[in-house]
């Protein structure tokens, strides 16, 4: 049972971009090279809703609007408990596995690159993060909302096995 149960409209929510990685890439015609570039953008609100999005165009500013919107579409949520997550996960995607670790307040995001990038928009404050396997900015990116997405609330869990929330955290 995932957190993500409602749809998230992007136009309800104020959402702040982050760019992760542009990546120029070169066609060969017969004229020379012909650039175009790749974007990685995170979007969230900051309390628990955050989203990825590739976008690519032949100006780096068109790849980042693209990216902007596709980043709003691929929206999820998760739950944040004293401004962490609620227990360890692990997330995988492709060749980029990530471990997430629940810190204690005072303790700042401790995570890499682009893991760092979807954390902040997310709006977790304390966390503890090790980034194994791929290090490609895509991959890492997607691991993360991998992991975040397979969050769950201690209520929810509470709710589910019919115990109280005291026993979810000590059985």
């Amino acid at each position: 049972m995932k957190f993500k149960n409602r749809i998230i409209r992007a136009s309800d929510i104020e959402l702040k971009e982050k760019v992760v990685a542009i990546n120029r890439v070169a066609k060969v015609v017969k004229g020379g090279r012909r650039f175009s570039f790749a974007a990685i953008v995170v979007v969230g609100n900051g309390n628990g809703i955050v989203g990825y999005g590739l976008g690519k165009a032949n100006e780096v500013t068109d790849a980042i609007s693209k990216a902007v919107e596709d980043a709003k579409k691929n929206l999820i949520q998760f739950p944040i408990i004293k401004h962490t997550i609620p227990h360890e996960m692990v997330g995988k995607y492709s060749g980029g596995n990530v471990f997430l670790k629940p810190a204690a307040p005072g303790t700042g995001v401790i995570a890499g690159g682009a893991m760092r990038a979807v954390l902040e928009s997310a709006g977790v404050k304390d966390v503890l993060a090790k980034s194994k396997g791929s290090s490609n900015p895509h991959n890492v990116v997607k691991a993360t909302i991998d992991a975040l997405s397979k969050m769950r609330a201690p209520h929810l869990i509470s709710q589910h096995r019919g115990i109280k929330m005291e026993k979810v955290f000590n059985g």
